[in-house]
């Protein structure tokens, strides 16, 4: 038995958070496949995902739309799937494992990075909600849409605040309601192109190369699917953590792609929110709405939380919970949705790397098991640390250049390089 394994198996001594921030989840706490696949698509049923869809929609004929999205969730899918085994295999969150790979004061950029970017999308989520309630309620003018800001960002922290308890119980009702509600207006915009053949001879409006396209996919959860060990902690066995992964990041993000692309093919909206509105369903649109933008925005919460307890060393993530709520709804407030495309591209570039380092140390070191002491850990492992600067920055030159994937060569150039980096080394022992 490893070193993790038999942490695991107890309460870590002063524990006040039910959901283990700094500490390895012990067996008591672990959860089935099908409770961290509920979360999971809670967290990618996301409404800016389907406008990322209906952006590269306009882009693609569909016999090729559909190719290029299927890409682009197996990428994402399957680089969450592998971290997200790892996060179980090691019972720990994406930010504590990163003071096995930068060492504990290097993990500290990883969880400004991260914790910073899942900030930045609860933003993103609360304009997103606070407009388009806006505008089915038919309020006019900044004033409703700043109040239902404020309002909307301290409602969907609150199930975040809870922890895994609280979010499950609201995935295990919005869930399938949302796949019922997308799924009939998927078949309605199918009916309002003549079926198949009439979507298929729809020609493009706009052009994107497929790296572009995949990078867009990727960007959408390439921060919060990085953080996905944070769930996957609770699995009992790294198998259904990385399935659980599977599940939500290829076959969630993909539907909720596919349903954006299609619904804006068909109706010129790309948000299938606005799509219920032009049916005149407007209370369906609303449920909708709510349902999808809360699912997700309480994990990107429960994200920053636990990033600021690594910050902190802090057994509760429970206050950098509420600072991030403040904050995010913040910048809602200062105008960040409007910058989402290149906000989403340069999440593609720069976090994959990080997540592809985790891999590769994990790979190269730590098989063996992460244990809860890390005292003797490095100040900071600058090979990695090294290394996740070449990877982003072969990640951005990709983008610039328009050759290759940004976010696929970001991992492989970070998995390979740790591994170059560490050959022959083994950790210190540290539990």
């Amino acid at each position: 038995m490893s070193a993790s394994t038999s942490r695991r198996e107890e309460s870590p001594a002063g524990a006040v958070d039910p959901d283990y921030p700094i500490d390895p989840v012990p067996a008591s706490a672990r959860r089935s496949l099908f409770s961290l696949s509920v979360v999971l698509l809670g967290f990618t049923f996301f409404t800016p995902t389907m406008l990322a869809g209906a952006q590269i929609g306009a882009a693609f004929p569909a016999t090729s739309l559909i190719w290029v999205l299927l890409l682009g969730s197996a990428v994402l899918g399957g680089y969450v799937a592998v971290i997200g085994g790892i996060g179980a295999r090691t019972g720990l969150t994406t930010v504590m494992m990163c003071r096995y790979t930068l060492g504990t004061r290097g993990a500290k950029l990883a969880s400004l990075l991260l914790g910073g970017t899942q900030v930045g999308w609860y933003g993103v989520t609360v304009a997103t909600l606070a407009q388009l309630t806006a505008s089915a309620l038919g309020w006019e003018g900044r004033g409703p849409e700043v109040a239902l800001m404020l309002v909307g960002g301290a409602v969907m922290g609150a199930t975040a605040y809870f922890g895994y308890k609280g979010m499950y119980a609201l995935s295990l009702v919005s869930v399938p309601l949302l796949l019922v509600l997308a799924g009939w207006v998927t078949w309605r915009s199918l009916e309002e192109v003549g079926g198949w053949s009439g979507l298929t001879a729809i020609v493009p409006t706009e052009t994107m190369t497929v790296a572009v396209a995949v990078t867009i996919v990727v960007g959408t959860f390439a921060s919060g699917g990085t953080q996905a060990p944070n769930w996957t902690r609770f699995a009992r066995t790294p198998s259904a953590g990385f399935w659980a992964c599977l599940i939500a990041f290829l076959v969630g993000q993909l539907l909720m792609l596919g349903f954006g692309a299609i619904g804006a093919v068909a109706f010129g909206e790309g948000d299938f929110v606005l799509v219920l509105y032009q049916l005149g369903l407007v209370g369906w649109g609303l449920v909708f709405l709510v349902a999808n933008l809360w699912t997700t925005n309480d994990n990107t919460a429960y994200n920053f939380g636990v990033a600021g307890a690594e910050i902190a060393d802090s057994r509760s993530k429970k206050p950098f919970v509420v600072g991030g709520v403040v904050l995010g709804t913040l910048l809602a407030v200062t105008g960040i949705y409007d910058n989402l495309i290149d906000y989403l591209v340069w999440l593609g570039i720069l976090v994959p790397p990080l997540g592809g380092v985790v891999i590769g140390d994990f790979l190269a070191r730590w098989r063996g098991g992460m244990t809860g002491a890390t005292a003797l850990l490095p100040s900071v492992e600058w090979r990695n640390l090294a290394v996740y600067v070449v990877a982003s920055l072969a990640a951005w030159a990709s983008n610039e250049a328009g050759w290759g994937i940004p976010p696929v060569i970001g991992v492989v150039v970070a998995v390979l390089g740790v591994l170059a980096v560490q050959r022959g080394r083994r950790p210190v022992p540290v539990g």
